[in-house]
């Protein structure tokens, strides 16, 4: 499979030109400490804690969802930037990033581990309010996330949009099976 980039390029570079524009500190601040959440480590922590709680809740079927997800997350973003090698952007990098740029792992980690946290949320809820409120707050934080990765200049537009597209693929797929059991 060839993945050619050199086609995204303009796409790519308006978003990044718009985005990091001026540059202000207090934005930087911002997107520099929201991007760790998408960090490895700390969905890992997430994981093995939600999972763990959920588990000693006896809610045995939530520990695995999102266990298997996480580990689901993993796998994929390990795969897939071997296989595509797309380098990272050239321009400066606001945030020390490693490895190859397609797609974003923080971008897909996060849409499949915060939106199962949605799913696991709109079925356990009994106020339906409280529900939309969880997904309001873990979508804003999936999609700044994302945007984070664009701002800091450590991954292009298209990698985010690819990691989002199949974090949610991957979501779909396994929520139906949570969901119908």
């Amino acid at each position: 499979m060839k993945f050619a980039p050199d086609a995204l390029s303009g796409f790519d570079t308006s978003i990044q030109s718009a985005l990091r524009g001026d540059l202000p500190a207090g934005l930087t601040s911002f997107f520099k400490t929201i991007t760790v959440v998408g960090n490895t480590s700390t969905q890992v922590i997430i994981v093995v804690l939600i999972a763990g709680l959920f588990y000693w809740k006896k809610m045995r079927r939530e520990a695995y969802f999102i266990a298997g997800n996480g580990i689901l997350a993993g796998l994929f973003i390990i795969s897939l930037k071997h296989i595509f090698q797309r380098p990272r952007p050239s321009i400066s990098h606001l945030v020390e990033a490693a490895g190859y740029s397609f797609p974003s792992g923080h971008s897909m980690g996060t849409m499949l581990i915060l939106g199962n946290l949605i799913v696991i949320a709109y079925k356990l809820c009994q106020k339906k309010g409280l529900a939309s409120l969880i997904a309001i707050l873990l979508g804003l934080t999936i999609f700044l996330v994302g945007l984070s990765r664009i701002y800091l200049g450590v991954h292009y537009p298209s990698d985010v949009l690819a990691g989002f597209i199949l974090g949610f693929g991957c979501l779909m797929i396994t929520s139906h099976k949570y969901l119908t059991k």
